[in-house]
This record gives structure tokens, sequence and C-alpha cells, in this order.
């Protein structure tokens, strides 16, 4: 945590060079750390922390920010350069007295809504898919992946933020997965347009390795875990041999392997509740 700290204390208040000293970046520095002090995930832990060196500390922040504004309105940019790590400084310690959990929290919240608007750009992009292709199962998938954003938004509404990252990389698989498996005729895979067997290999290969991910995700189950092994092991089996096909330099059909082994995964997936279509 205090490496992580000391880098915010560099980018927000690392002094300028003792010539030259930028005055619009200067400006910036000083806003920066005013937003720190009074209004960042650190100035609400202090507030919440009701410990009184904690506040002391903020205060001094505060004082000192005082001062370097001043310097800067008179001119003096050098003091003012000077004095904005030592705001920093204080502000941090503050932080550290009080419990850096809030800033923890904070991240992960950050984390969490990050993944949310990824996740619904990849759905919207499974619809849309299943929509050009007419694929009967695109529904299906999108009710799937959408029951899955609310269990994670449910979770995160309850303050299990990581429970409900932990979902939302489910559902971003099974909308990935979905994606690279609507294929048939003139498949969504051929309109890529390799320009070699080789490049199609490693396309493949990094399907194979979402369903593998996927399924490690969705078999936790026991019973699930049973039914699904057969198809894993075929999976596993197709992979290794389409690896040593492709070290052979046949990646034709090394391709061929792996899309068989693909499918074993998502035979494997559905028996474990997800369905996607493949």
């Amino acid at each position: 945590m205090w490496r992580i700290l000391s880098c915010l204390i560099l980018a927000v208040a690392l002094p300028a060079a003792a010539q030259g000293i930028d005055r619009e970046q200067l400006e910036r520095r000083l806003a920066s750390v005013e937003t720190l002090i009074e209004r960042s995930s650190a100035a609400r832990q202090i507030e919440a922390s009701g410990d009184a060196k904690a506040r002391a500390h903020r205060e001094r922040a505060r004082e000192i920010h005082k001062r370097a504004v001043a310097a800067f309105a008179a001119g003096d940019l050098q003091a003012a350069s000077r004095l904005l790590p030592e705001a920093s400084v204080a502000m941090f310690e503050g932080v550290r007295l009080a419990g850096a959990e809030a800033v923890i929290a904070d991240k992960r919240r950050s984390d969490y809504e990050a993944r949310l608007e990824s996740v619904k750009s990849l759905a919207a992009a499974q619809r849309r898919i299943a929509a050009d292709k007419k694929s009967a199962d695109g529904a299906e998938t999108a009710k799937a992946i959408d029951g899955l954003v609310a269990e994670a938004q449910r979770a995160a509404a309850a303050g299990d933020i990581e429970g409900a990252r932990a979902t939302l990389d489910r559902a971003y698989l099974v909308a990935k997965a979905a994606i690279g498996s609507m294929r048939g005729g003139d498949t969504l895979v051929r309109s890529l347009d390799f320009a070699t067997k080789e490049e199609e290999y490693r396309y493949e290969l990094d399907r194979n390795d979402t369903h593998r991910m996927l399924l490690g995700l969705l078999v936790t189950d026991p019973a699930k875990a049973e039914r699904a092994q057969a198809n894993a092991a075929r999976a596993d089996e197709l992979r290794g041999r389409a690896q040593a096909r492709a070290g052979a330099g046949a990646h034709a059909e090394a391709v061929s392997l792996l899309e068989e082994s693909t499918r074993e995964l998502v035979r494997a997936i559905r028996g474990a509740g997800i369905y996607i279509p493949g």
C-alpha cells in the first residue's frame, strides 16, 4: 500500500526542476493536491475514521497547501513547487493513521464498474452478431449473460464487490465464448480473413483458452464436474494433438483439431448449466 501511496505522491506533487518551472503544470498540480486533500477517497477515509491524529495531519496538509497557493499567486513558483510534496506527505500520513481500507474499497469499486461496462459492451456485440447471423440460440445465450449481470449487480448492491466482480468475469467469458462460437456457413471466423493458417491457429487457440477458463469458473459443483470430465478430457487430448501438429507446421490440421476440442468444451459448459452456441 505504501508503494502505491508513494507513487501517488510523485504523481501529484513531484517537485519541478530548479529552473524552467511550467506555470500551467504547477497550477494543475495545485488543483490535484487540493482534490486529494478535500474530495478524494483518502479525504473521506480520514473524515470517517474519527482519528484525531489523522485529522490533524489533514489540517496540516491544508495549511501547507494554502501557503503553496499564496506563493503561486505571488509568483514564487519555486516555493509553491517545494511546498506541494510536503502537503501530500502530510495527507498520506493521515491516511496511514486512519487506515487505507477506503482507498482499497474505492479501487475495487472502480474495477467493478469498469468490468461491468466491458461486459455490457460485449453482451451488446453478442446480440448484434446473433441477429446478423440469425442465430436461433443467441437469445438464450443473451438471457444467460443478462442473468449473470443482474446477479453481479445484486451482489454489488449488497456490498459484495469481490463476488460481483467474479460473477462479471463469468459473464464476460460467456459472451466472448458465444461470439467466437457463432459460426457455420459463411462463418464469423472465415469473415476475419486470416492471412495464413498459422494466424487462424492462434485465433482458435485463444478461443479454446476462453472456453477452458469459462469451464474452470463454472464447474465447481462435484456432480457437474463429473459430468463434464469426459468432455474436458477429450478436449485436452484434442488440444494436445493440435499443438503437436502446429509444432510440425501443419497448421490447417491443428485448426481443425482445435475446433473439435472447443466443441467438446462447449458440451462440457452446457453440462454445467450455461448455454452457449457451438
